[in-house]
């Protein structure tokens, strides 16, 4: 004898394969084959100095161009802290290049609210870096190796922190 199914019997185990499941870790970046060479925009640090990727050749570079206005940016501020707190240093440094268009007391504003520690802030005019950057909305981070060349490009967020990130970024080390 046929056992009755209901119609929200059957769409539940259909659905079930509908479900999000969590995705596979993975890292951030798809390293491109050919590094590219990138123009540089001025931009300036908290004391008002001119800066520019120049300044920090030898290093890898995760250059994080935010704006405080950005939900995703805003998220994964605390991230990219905890990442320059475990790899900064001679061979490793987050830039974090606020755009906002209030300038760099904005971006200092931010880091005081969340309580940011391990990051330096820099500031740059928004349009220069887009034109420089070509980039097409934030967050957009862009992985700079020890000769200023690009050698990935990710645009949103990312779990920077993570273990898979940190492996990706030591490698390059």
């Amino acid at each position: 004898m046929p056992i009755p199914v209901g119609r929200r019997a059957v769409l539940a185990v259909l659905g079930t394969s509908l479900i999000a499941r969590p995705a596979q870790a993975r890292p951030p970046f798809r390293l491109r084959d050919d590094p590219q060479p990138l123009l540089s925009t001025p931009f300036v640090d908290e004391a008002g100095t001119s800066r520019g990727l120049d300044d920090f050749a030898g290093r890898v570079i995760l250059l994080n161009i935010w704006a405080t206005w950005c939900p995703p940016c805003r998220k994964e501020m605390p991230l990219l802290d905890r990442l320059q707190a475990r790899l900064g240093g001679a061979d490793f440094m987050v830039l974090p290049l606020c755009i906002d268009e209030g300038g760099i007391g904005r971006g200092r504003a931010f880091y005081d609210e969340i309580a940011i520690a391990n990051l330096p802030l820099y500031w740059a005019e928004p349009l220069r870096v887009q034109l420089a950057f070509g980039f097409i909305g934030l967050p957009t981070t862009l992985l700079i190796d020890r000769r200023s060349r690009e050698v990935a490009r990710l645009q949103g967020p990312a779990e920077w922190d993570s273990e898979d990130a940190v492996r990706q970024l030591m490698q390059l080390m």
